[in-house]
């Protein structure tokens, strides 16, 4: 779910493990400082993203591949492993956002001035104006603030001091039907439910799926 507010104008890794070290204390020798930097970037840039996870298991095949030994599992399988629970994780994100997407949907169309579409677009005027109203064969020019339901914005041509260009049919479907009902010089609130918006896939790190 999205607000705009829209103004129209597999890594092989070798290691040897020597020591360990308590958290106050650093690595001296050249080794032991690549070993243990390497463990904190693959932490911070892949593990991260896994949340639990069994360690011994872990560091068992990291040594295993970059020992070219034997394995429990091939690439192939410990790649199918990987998408499976990329997969299951996009579905759960995807439902949690689109859950809390229908629950904002319905508190915000009990709002006063809000209206909604047949497609359930909210919208609402905060300013109008008597300009034309652009058709879907027109190229637009809005001034616009994007954020998620819980406030936070993700993109905003205010901010970057000027306006933006894009023809009508080539933005997301509640921006398309949106903007047909302003009139230029005239500012609107939609609420953009996530299947006229990114759907499953989100957009970029900030839009989710189902957002």
């Amino acid at each position: 779910m999205i607000k705009q507010t829209l103004m129209a104008a597999a890594v092989a890794l070798s290691m040897t493990a020597t020591s360990t070290f308590a958290a106050d204390e650093a690595p001296e020798s050249d080794l032991d400082r690549l070993s243990y930097g390497l463990g904190m970037m693959i932490g911070e840039r892949v593990l991260k993203n896994y949340g639990d996870l069994n360690y011994d298991l872990l560091v068992e095949a990291m040594k295993a591949q970059a020992a070219d030994a034997e394995t429990s599992m091939t690439l192939q399988e410990a790649g199918e492993a990987l998408q499976a629970h990329d997969q299951k994780a996009l579905a759960e994100q995807n439902a949690e956002a689109k859950a809390a997407g229908v629950a904002f949907l319905a508190e915000n169309a009990e709002r006063e001035g809000v209206s909604v579409t047949e497609s359930g677009l909210q919208w609402e005027v905060i300013t109008e104006a008597e300009g034309p109203k652009p058709a879907l064969t027109d190229t637009v020019s809005v001034h616009y603030v994007g954020t998620l339901i819980d406030g936070t914005e993700f993109d905003s041509s205010i901010s970057r001091g000027q306006p933006t260009q894009f023809p009508l049919t080539g933005v997301i479907p509640g921006w398309t039907e949106g903007l047909q009902l302003m009139n230029v010089g005239s500012k609107y609130r939609f609420v953009i439910p996530s299947e006229l918006a990114y759907g499953e896939r989100g957009a970029g790190q900030q839009i989710g799926p189902g957002a």
